[in-house]
């Protein structure tokens, strides 16, 4: 009997030990499958940011680097500038809307995609609209900030942009902000030909529209672009920032201002990024030796 009762508790104490060191694999696994997920995360807003490009792009006095860009990726054929923001990509045109939204501006694969301009809209914007798409992301990434614009005072605030294509630049003069369904085809067209079409269409863009600029009087000699992107608002909403492109450009009123950037960049790291880091490791060493000091107290009283 007490042979018996020996051995059961021997094989109680070792099940309970073999549970406890289980329970800390399963409860590291998942530490580390955080830490890991913060770290991809981090790593694909990093790699959607507009500092990545900005080496590349064209001034008037130079634009040697963005045919840099084109040599490597034919695709690029003009630059987007949103005055305010951290939209500031290249842009470019796929055969169709499939390659570009997980294929960046260099050609490579990548979830965030790159800013494209729908396959449908001729290259040189002579179509009466465009559309350009562009992956909505947090960390204001991308088209991430196109959301914003449905504050009445962010709208205001935030004009002018830039559209650079053909050896020139070109201005933007943002005058409406819509909230539409994807499928709704009254708003996502192209080619739209013919005075009466045109003058329909824009009429339901306006109607529709959250804001507007009163003093801006669209016509149909304008050429208008769409900027668009998914809306977290919504099943299927899309937020869509409409401009009109015009000869007349215009300084960035924001240029003497530090426009607040994404914080991780990959193989830079900056003081919060480090920080960061830092904070996240000593927490989760912390875990560990908690996790492991009480699971050597559990064993060692039951011994």
């Amino acid at each position: 009997m007490r042979v018996a009762a020996k051995v059961g508790r021997k094989t109680i104490r070792i099940t309970n030990s073999c549970v406890n060191m289980f329970v800390l694999i399963v409860l590291m696994l998942l530490l580390s499958f955080g830490c890991y997920a913060m770290w991809d995360s981090n790593q694909l807003h990093a790699a959607a940011s507009s500092m990545q490009y900005e080496i590349y792009k064209p001034t008037t006095k130079d634009a040697e680097s963005f045919e840099y860009l084109r040599s490597i990726n034919p695709d690029v054929f003009a630059w987007l500038t949103v005055y305010g923001t951290n939209i500031d990509y290249p842009l470019v045109q796929g055969q169709d809307n499939i390659r570009y939204v997980n294929t960046d501006a260099r050609g490579r694969h990548s979830l965030s995609g790159a800013i494209f301009l729908d396959h449908r809209s001729a290259p040189d914007f002579s179509h009466f609209s465009s559309i350009i798409y562009g992956h909505h992301m947090h960390n204001r990434v991308m088209f991430g900030e196109i959301e914003l614009f449905a504050d009445r005072d962010f709208f205001d605030a935030r004009r002018y942009g830039m559209l650079y294509f053909d050896e020139q630049e070109q201005g933007l003069e943002f005058f409406a902000f819509v909230h539409a369904d994807a499928y709704d085809s009254t708003v996502f067209r192209v080619n739209i030909a013919g005075a009466e079409q045109q003058q329909a269409y824009l009429d339901t863009l306006l109607r529709m529209a959250t804001h507007t600029r009163e003093d801006v009087s669209v016509t149909l000699d304008d050429r208008i672009v769409l900027l668009t992107t998914c809306s977290a608002n919504s099943t299927n909403g899309r937020d869509v920032l409409i401009g009109r492109i015009t000869h007349e450009t215009h300084d960035d009123p924001f240029a003497t201002q530090q426009t607040e950037r994404p914080n991780l960049i990959p193989g830079i790291d900056t003081p919060a990024q480090v920080a960061l880091w830092a904070t996240v490791g000593i927490a989760a060493a912390l875990v560990l030796l908690v996790l492991l000091a009480i699971v050597l107290t559990t064993t060692k009283r039951r011994r």
